[in-house]
Parts: structure tokens; sequence; C-alpha cells
């Protein structure tokens, strides 16, 4: 039926179409900041794989030849490389644009190179280890990649004060799971130790955000680390030292952040105090 209306008596015709409804939602565009999280992810993926075909099969089949350091390595340094990807994704985010599902593609990216690639790292060191027990390594990757999950989840819905991450980050966590496994500690310890990084990992202890000459300081402490893995996967004279120095380092890292953000909080407790009975004073 026309509808005419009584003014013009003109028959009322439906608008053209917009053009721009054919060409791509803005929602499915990838950003320069979102190629740099897929490559996050991508490197996480060839950790499971170099982890798979380097370590885990040729333990399986007796034929081990070398390959588990310089596959051990690969994965790590592979690790290393996703954190970088997604160091730089926030900082090109946040100087140039991101799409609309940026946030959703650096979760998932995370959760593939910070928690499945860490968790199955502990699980095949707990299958190829001497000393190490596979069903209880198998719950400890569960512990982390679980973690991780949590971790992310908060992220999404809690809101932190700007500069702060609530929790040891994921990238963070798993260089120092894997740094743990890399020290070849006690089995017993080795475990203990991966509990407590995940556990930092769900706290709310305060870590600073990666942002000016932190992230610089990041970006060289991971160059450093591919040089070590890379001089140990070569068995360069002194590599395997230079590594467990490197990898304790970390892990002290991982502790003393934890202790320093636990004293400030106690020390701005007490000045509020302080300044709460001075202004009760007459």
């Amino acid at each position: 039926m026309t509808v005419i209306d009584p003014d013009t008596q003109a028959g009322w015709v439906p608008e053209a179409e917009d053009d721009s409804e054919e060409e791509m939602p803005l929602s499915l565009r990838l950003s320069i900041a979102d190629t740099l999280t897929l490559g996050n992810a991508t490197c996480g993926f060839m950790a499971v794989y170099f982890t798979t075909t380097g370590i885990l099969i040729p333990h399986l089949t007796g034929d081990e030849a070398g390959m588990a350091r310089n596959s051990a390595a690969t994965a790590v340094i592979l690790m290393l490389c996703a954190a970088v990807f997604d160091l730089f994704d926030g900082l090109v985010a946040r100087k140039l644009r991101s799409s609309p599902m940026g946030a959703e593609l650096d979760n998932l990216s995370d959760l593939i190179s910070f928690g499945l690639a860490p968790a199955y790292f502990v699980l095949v060191y707990g299958m190829v280890a001497r000393d190490a027990h596979e069903r209880v390594a198998a719950v400890g990757a569960i512990v982390v990649l679980l973690a991780v999950v949590l971790r992310l989840a908060r992220f999404s819905c809690v809101t932190v004060k700007d500069g702060t991450f609530q929790g040891m980050p994921s990238p963070f966590g798993a260089l120092t799971v894997v740094s743990i496994v890399l020290l070849e500690l006690p089995f017993y310890a080795t475990l203990m130790a991966i509990v407590g990084t995940a556990w930092l990992m769900v706290s709310r202890v305060e870590y600073p955000k990666p942002r000016g000459r932190l992230a610089v300081a990041m970006l060289s402490w991971i160059v450093l680390s591919i040089g070590l893995l890379a001089a140990w996967a070569f068995d360069a004279p002194g590599g395997q030292l230079l590594l467990q120095t490197g990898c304790a380092l970390q892990l002290v890292l991982g502790a003393v952040i934890p202790l320093f953000a636990t004293a400030r909080r106690v020390n701005n407790f007490r000045d509020n105090r302080r300044e709460a009975r001075a202004a009760q004073l007459p």
C-alpha cells in the first residue's frame, strides 16, 4: 500500500539502502595492534608445537639425540617473543587505535601463550624429568592454566587504579614458571614454586604496568633472556651457568616485587592512620 502525504500528495518511497552496509563491519577489521596480538597467539601455539615435537615425542620414542635442549630453548624463546608482541600491541593500540575486538583478541592470545604453553611445558616436564611424577606435574599444570584463566577473566571485569595490575601479569607469570622448570630444582621444590607463582597471578598484589622506562627495561630483559637461552641451546662455554643465573634472577624479581608492593601498602596504611589521628587532635 502506498502512503500519501496529504500536504504534498506524493507517494512515500523507501530510502535507498546505504552502500556502506555492504562494507566489512568495523568490528571485523583488524588494526595493526590486532595483528601484533595474533603474532602473540602464533608464538604461543608454536611453543606448544616445539615442546611436543622436540621434547615429548623424542622422549617417548627414545630418540632424543640432543634435540631436547634446543627444542626447550626454542619453546621458551617463542614465549618470550609472545611477550614482546603482547608488550607492543598495547603500546601501538594506545598510539594508534585498536578494533572493537582488540581486548577479546588480547585475552584469547594471552590464554594460549601464557596459559596453555607454560602449563603444557610443566606437563611435559613431569613426563620427561627423571625425578618427576607425571600425575602430580599434571596437577601443577592445571593450576597454572586455571590461574591464567581466572586472572584474564578478572582483568576483563575488574577496574584497578591506572598504572597497575592486580596480581602478577600473565606474561611475567609464564616466564617465571618456565624459569622454575629450567632451574632443574628437586621435583617437589619445583612444584611448590610453580604453585606459588600461580597464586601470585590470582592474588591482589599490585604490579606496575610496563610503560616508559619500565617497558624499555622489560624489553631489554627479554632480549637478554633470549641470548641466554641461545647460549644454553648451542652449549656455549658457561651457557648452563648463565641460563641458571637468568632463571634465578627471574624468580627473585617475581618474589621481590610483591614484597615491595606489600611494604608500600603497609607504609601507606600507617601514613593514613597518622593523618587521621593528627586531624582528630584539637
